[in-house]
């Protein structure tokens, strides 16, 4: 209706709108009710109308409300239906039922079934035959059916992974149609044309003419497909395709390996009415080289999945040229034509600066699996041997004939025997006329690839003839003589084009044909698969005319599924697109797989166009049918309420709930502001609460602590396993760290206890370690953690905490279990604390160090003796941090407060003591966190000036 999505069960009832204008006639004649109004005696006798006056009739906002009113309810008893179920016209013929059901239409299949199962129940209750034709299988011949069977073909229907060749059912569609003259056509369509649906509808057009034919298309969304993938030498790229240009529309694709593991995503952006969008994947490419699939993460089609296979592979090649003009005429030398030839599909590699030999052997050695030899001649036995192994191993070596080359004796790395000297015009074995190419036989690797027929060659190698000659020869010049010719070696091949590689014997280097045989020759060695193996033209290898079995192919969905029984073999050097018969997938071994893709890489997607067919266009209705009685009866009710509310106002009932208006308005604002009141202290607490970061638990206690100490900064103490001396470290840095908050910017969090064989240490910038006397040894596997983490910029504080005990000349039982815990440690040289060291101004200017002893030593890593200009300078440091601080003022105990704030052991000297010792403390951490800094010469000036004073 009017383009709606909208029908109604008893359209007759909407005959009654007509009657409206004639109740706005009756309702414009009944006048409202008098307004009656109060007023004191005198003012009647004062004010009193000369006459009567009364409305004449009903405002004419209160008639079209009514009016509305009417219409809804005439609307309701029509018995509207919002996304009615589709239906087949009056017709008493038959039905035929196209369907769709390629990848295309795999998005929203459901959607589609249902429609084609309302078009059956439509037709069942007229007691109409049925006829299904997917349009993506084969048909032979179409057969009316009853509806439940129709039904139950439309259960067991799944798209499928090919677009639909719509053309091989016309035959089946002619004749059913001249069986059928009085046969409605149903087609529910995918709307996507790949370029071979408009020679079917044209053919259609003509058996459909003068027949009821509905097409249903639109209404879901647009789908979207990948195609034309390329390994360039910048990434991995491809094309996201749609059929029509619609708005601005982003998405991501994701690339995955053979395991199914993700390797990357890449961002895609179709343009405001474009119809392709490009993407790139930014990877190195050892791990562009394991892409085996792209996927649109948004989609869920074939389409929108692309396969990967080892013809995509980027190869690396390593090129070494026996020429000299490479340096002194660049842009004439083989290397240039090899780079240019080879860049689009492989990364080229050169040695600089060695000689051929240990080129040769540095690539072998860097696992390179193709090797290019440009006119090189004679190598060192080292090499020679090199590649020999290289070519056991399955490697590639293509060489490139030369003077040098020509030239060279003994050479055996050539597929065939050489005659010395070679021939050009002019030679003594010349031809009068420079030869052009003769066709590739199909048995060579380059059959499919067009000779070009401006390739002239000048200049060739002769080839020995032997009874094995035509068998190793790839390609030939017009007068028979071998131009490429390969041999197999161990697991590997040997390739030798008889010309150079630039263009001093022949023009082959500047044409296409020359990349297109190189593509090919890189191509015949697959990741981890010898080259032999992918050589189609090597006597006892797979011809192009054998057949590779599918092994994994693609659902209508995109995922992976065994194949099916109609799955064909495809041959050997397949590259179209899929179809019913070889559905995309991968075929062959896992050691030579081939990928068949939904869409070949030139090909692109369009809207159907369906008007010469002269059809009834109908959307597809993506939700179920709503019945919208009950809604208008609801919206019936609510504007009955709201005209009697009206009259109730007109009719002067405002006049009798006015009174104590104002009062009722002031108790509302109290109430209010009271409400709002009570509200703000909770909403501070909110606030509050809301500024902490509360922690989600992983299930896992040791990745909940490290959240916990990567939200803060924290200062940590190490476990001893003693409960006392473990309360007290952890009182003292909750001391410490109250300090901090309130003295500098740096607010802590809660310190936490670690333990050093167990918790990870890179959390904490500084960790305090009570040493008790006669402990037990940390083990070697915490000892190198505890190395690690001060070599990686931690700092540990040893506290020995017997200044007291300790006699000058003697070894205290806590000293002697530190230097068993030191031995274990790389330990740098150690020195007293300097007056002029960084500890001692890092925040504070301090003069000595105490904690709750003064009589102790405190002990940094040694700094190198101060130069002339150094000494000048009111603070000293090392390039880094002194990993280490030992003491033995016992600092954790002048820190220790309780909860309130208040000290919890006394200080041997006066209460500034403890004030002093928490600045030790604060210097400490801010040494550890911002390193030798307030030595720079920026800060020379206030130092001296607070020295000074």
């Amino acid at each position: 209706m009017l383009g709606l999505p909208l029908a109604f069960a008893s359209p007759l009832v909407l005959f009654a709108l007509a009657a409206l204008p004639a109740l706005w006639w009756l309702l414009r004649l009944v006048p409202p009710r008098p307004r009656r109004v109060r007023f004191p005696p005198t003012r009647i006798l004062m004010d009193i109308a000369p006459k009567e006056e009364t409305p004449s009739n009903s405002p004419w906002w209160l008639t079209l409300l009514r009016l509305l009113l009417a219409a809804i309810i005439i609307f309701a008893m029509a018995g509207p239906l919002w996304n009615p179920p589709a239906a087949t016209s009056g017709s008493r013929g038959p039905v035929l039922v196209m369907m769709d059901d390629g990848w295309p239409s795999a998005a929203s299949f459901e959607q589609r079934q249902r429609v084609a199962g309302e078009i059956v129940a439509s037709a069942e209750s007229a007691g109409r035959a049925v006829a299904l034709v997917p349009t993506a299988r084969p048909v032979i011949d179409i057969a009316l059916e009853t509806p439940t069977a129709v039904r139950e073909r439309l259960r067991s229907l799944e798209p499928l992974p090919h677009t639909p060749d719509r053309s091989a059912i016309l035959p089946a569609l002619q004749k059913f149609l001249a069986a059928q003259a009085d046969a409605e056509i149903v087609w529910l369509t995918d709307g996507i044309d790949t370029g071979r649906s408009e020679a079917f509808i044209g053919q259609l057009a003509p058996l459909v003419r003068g027949r009821n034919v509905t097409v249903f298309d639109g209404g879901t969304p647009v789908p979207l497909a990948l195609a034309g993938a390329t390994n360039t030498a910048g990434g991995f790229t491809a094309k996201v395709l749609r059929a029509e240009g619609g708005p601005a529309q982003p998405g991501r694709v994701r690339a995955l390996d053979s395991r199914g593991l993700p390797l990357g995503e890449a961002a895609f952006a179709f343009e405001d009415g474009k119809t392709e969008a490009d993407l790139r994947f930014d990877l190195p490419v050892e791990i562009r080289n394991e892409i085996t699939r792209m996927d649109i993460l948004s989609e869920r089609s074939a389409g929108a999945v692309q396969l990967i296979d080892s013809r995509w592979a980027r190869r690396t090649i390593g090129v070494v040229s026996g020429a000299t003009a490479d340096t002194a005429q660049p842009l004439l030398s083989p290397t240039y034509y090899l780079g240019r030839a080879l860049d689009p599909f492989a990364d080229i590699r050169t040695v600089e600066g060695a000689s051929p030999s240990e080129a040769i052997v540095r690539f072998i050695e860097g696992r390179v699996p193709m090797i290019v030899l440009t006119d090189v001649g004679t190598v060192t036995p080292v090499a020679r041997d090199a590649l020999n192994r290289f070519l056991d191993n399955g490697g590639i070596l293509l060489r490139f004939a030369g003077t040098r080359l020509a030239g060279a004796q003994n050479d055996d790395l050539v597929p065939v025997r050489l005659r010395r000297g070679g021939r050009q015009l002019g030679g003594a074995l010349s031809w009068e006329t420079p030869q052009g190419l003769a066709p590739f036989s199909r048995e060579s690797p380059f059959a499919d690839i067009a000779v070009p027929a401006d390739v002239r060659v000048r200049r060739q190698v002769l080839a020995e003839p032997d009874g094995l000659l035509a068998d190793k020869t790839w390609a030939q010049l017009a007068d028979g003589t071998p131009l490429v010719t390969a041999e197999k070696r161990g697991q590997g091949l040997l390739i030798l084009f008889h010309i150079t590689a630039d263009t001093s014997w022949s023009d082959l280097p500047i044409s296409g044909a020359f990349v297109d045989m190189l593509k090919r020759i890189a191509g015949l060695s697959a990741a981890g698969r010898p080259a032999a193996e992918g050589l189609a033209a090597v006597p006892g290898q797979p011809r192009a005319s054998e057949r590779i079995s599918p092994t994994r192919v693609l659902d209508g969905f995109g995922g992976f599924v065994r194949p099916p029984a109609t799955a064909k073999p495809i041959p050997a050097d397949w590259r179209e697109a899929a179809t019913f018969d070889f559905p995309p997938g991968f075929y062959g071994p896992q050691e030579g797989t081939i990928a068949v893709n939904v869409l070949a890489p030139d090909e692109r997607l369009k809207r159907l166009d369906v008007r010469p067919l002269n059809a009834t266009i109908e959307r597809y209705r993506l939700g179920e049918p709503v019945d919208l009685r009950s809604p208008l009866v609801v919206t019936a009710l609510i504007l009955l309420l709201a005209d009697g509310l009206i009259v109730f106002l007109i009719a002067g009932g405002l006049a009798r709930l006015s009174f104590g208006q104002r009062r009722r308005a002031a108790a509302w604002l109290i109430l209010l502001g009271g409400a709002l009141a009570l509200a703000a202290p909770g909403a501070e607490a909110q606030t509050r609460r809301s500024q902490e970061r509360p922690i989600v638990s992983t299930g896992n206690a040791a990745d909940d602590a490290a959240l916990r100490a990567t939200q803060a900064t924290r200062l940590a103490y190490v476990i001893t396993g003693s409960r006392d001396i473990d309360d007290v470290s952890r009182a003292g840095l909750e001391g410490l760290t109250r300090f901090l908050s309130a003295r500098t910017a740096l607010e802590p969090a809660q310190p936490q206890g670690v333990d050093i064989a167990r918790d990870e240490l890179a959390f904490f910038p500084v960790l305090y370690w009570p040493v008790v006397a006669g402990a037990e040894e940390p083990t070697p596997q915490a000892l190198l953690k505890l190395d690690a983490y001060m070599k990686q910029g931690g700092m540990v504080i040893f506290d020995t905490r017997d200044a007291l005990t300790a006699r000058p000349g003697q070894t205290s039982p806590a000293q002697a279990t530190l230097r068993r815990i030191l031995a274990g440690l790389d330990i740098p040289e150690l020195e007293a604390v300097p007056r002029d060291h960084v500890l001692a101004r890092a925040f504070f200017i301090l003069r000595e160090f105490p904690g709750r002893y003064t009589d102790g030593t405190t002990w940094v890593e040694a700094i190198p003796p101060a130069t002339d200009e150094e000494a000048a300078r009111p603070a000293r440091a090392s390039d880094s941090v002194s990993p280490i601080i030992i003491s033995s003022n016992d600092l954790a105990s002048a820190w220790a407060v309780d909860r309130q704030g208040n000290p919890l052991l006394p200080v041997q000297g006066e209460a500034r003591q403890r004030e002093l010792a928490f600045r030790f403390g604060v210097n400490i951490v801010m040494y550890a966190l911002t390193g030798n800094y307030k030595t720079d010469q920026v800060h020379v000036p206030a130092l001296l000036e607070r020295l000074g004073n």
